[in-house]
């Protein structure tokens, strides 16, 4: 199967241009392909996830993958699928945004030197450098006010009673000019994003065809939204973001976990980096026994992997699995850091290592002392994986790495209580 067959069969592919001479471009050779993320914050999130995994997908196949970070077109803002206009950042705070995102970009692609290294750009570069009448002569004098007009991001925003300012209407010239740039002085020859970037894509491909009179080749896969209708990377609490000071590795792995058996069969395909035999075997396993979940495991185990990273991946995982009923004495020190992250955690006194019922309802876990007896008495608590029935077990209950008590309530309720020792 040929890379670009692949990506229709994975539902990634939207828009493109010509498909017989792209899917011929893509497997003669290498080719000079990015994808850009506007830094409107000092963090990507779920939602930015698909374009850098994309990127990571042509490299895997040989290409030359560059990924752009919009320092300068972040001091704009892309009305495309913007119901109004974004607040404008200042510089030093753009400058802050983009180096985070740099960072979080070098975690999935591989930048070693080689022939298909990846490389990470920063479009303020040579836009900042570049002066009104320069850019009005090189670029605005190639695209029509009417190609502009014709756009779907710019109608449907004129159309609107927000209306649109003449900042954001010029940033389809200054991706069209990032386009251009890149061709010219990295090869690059082709453009992906999501779909509502096509018409930005696609004056980028007109303006290298008019000032450098080469081919070049776009490609935009459908925006990801959930079947409830849910903006995808969004959640109760806010955006699922790729920084851990954000979002934790264990909250990461969990958003993952909790899609719908219907979103997960048209979401794994998109984001994960399996061959197609190995992802339709998995999912056909999956939907023979959905109340197992193994698709939502084995993709939230993977992009945790690339996201976080393998140690995190590992203890993520291991600390899930304890709180849905895994034996927590084998837990490594790691772990159970992730569990103090995630559980209401206490530092147990003398007096309250010396009495389970005063600990219990000392630290919240039950709402009083009268409350923590009876709970014991039913067998309800289980402390580092142990049903407790003593007023004294504490004292003879081992510490997990010397440390620690894992406490369960019922099923649900967990707490993690730290000894000083």
């Amino acid at each position: 199967m040929g890379l670009l067959a692949d990506l229709e069969a994975r539902g990634l592919v939207h828009d493109s241009t010509e498909v017989a001479e792209l899917a011929k471009r893509l497997d003669a050779g290498p080719i000079g392909v990015y994808v850009g993320f506007d830094p409107t914050a000092d963090s990507l999130h779920v939602g930015h996830l698909l374009g850098q995994i994309t990127l990571r997908r042509m490299q895997l196949a040989g290409h030359r993958p560059v990924a752009l970070a919009g320092g300068a077109t972040g001091m704009v803002g892309d009305p495309s699928g913007k119901s109004e206009e974004r607040n404008l950042l200042d510089a030093e705070t753009l400058a802050c945004n983009v180096a985070s995102i740099k960072a979080q970009l070098e975690r999935l692609l591989d930048f070693t030197p080689g022939p298909n290294a990846a490389v990470l750009v920063d479009n303020v570069h040579w836009t900042a450098p570049m002066g009104t009448l320069e850019f009005l002569r090189d670029v605005g004098k190639h695209v029509t006010v009417n190609q502009m007009l014709a756009k779907e991001s710019v109608r449907s925003r004129l159309q609107s009673e927000n209306g649109l300012s003449y900042t954001e209407f010029s940033y389809m010239l200054l991706q069209a000019n990032d386009f251009r740039h890149l061709c010219a002085t990295m090869d690059v020859e082709m453009q992906m994003g999501g779909s509502d970037q096509w018409g930005n894509i696609t004056a980028g491909m007109d303006l290298i065809r008019r000032t450098l009179g080469r081919p070049s080749y776009g490609l935009t896969w459908p925006l990801v939204t959930r079947s409830d209708g849910q903006k995808f990377g969004k959640t109760a609490s806010g955006a699922v973001w790729l920084d851990q000071s954000k979002t934790s590795p264990f909250q990461f792995r969990q958003f993952w976990m909790q899609l719908t058996d219907e979103d997960i069969v048209s979401l794994f395909p998109r984001f994960s980096l399996r061959q197609m035999p190995d992802i339709a075997s998995l999912l056909a396993e999956h939907l023979a026994a959905p109340e197992r979940r193994l698709a939502q495991r084995a993709l939230a185990d993977e992009m945790c992997l690339l996201v976080h990273g393998q140690e995190a991946a590992s203890s993520t995982a291991a600390a899930a699995g304890i709180l849905f009923g895994e034996d927590p004495v084998g837990a490594s020190p790691a772990v159970l850091e992730v569990l103090a992250g995630e559980v209401p955690t206490a530092e147990l006194s003398t007096a309250q290592r010396g009495d389970l019922f005063a600990a219990l309802a000392g630290t919240g876990v039950v709402g009083s002392t009268s409350e923590a007896r009876r709970l014991v008495s039913q067998g309800a608590i289980r402390i580092n994986g142990t049903v407790v029935q003593e007023q004294d077990a504490l004292k003879t209950l081992p510490l997990l790495h010397g440390r620690w008590f894992l406490v369960r309530r019922g099923k649900t309720a967990w707490a993690l209580w730290s000894v000083e020792v």
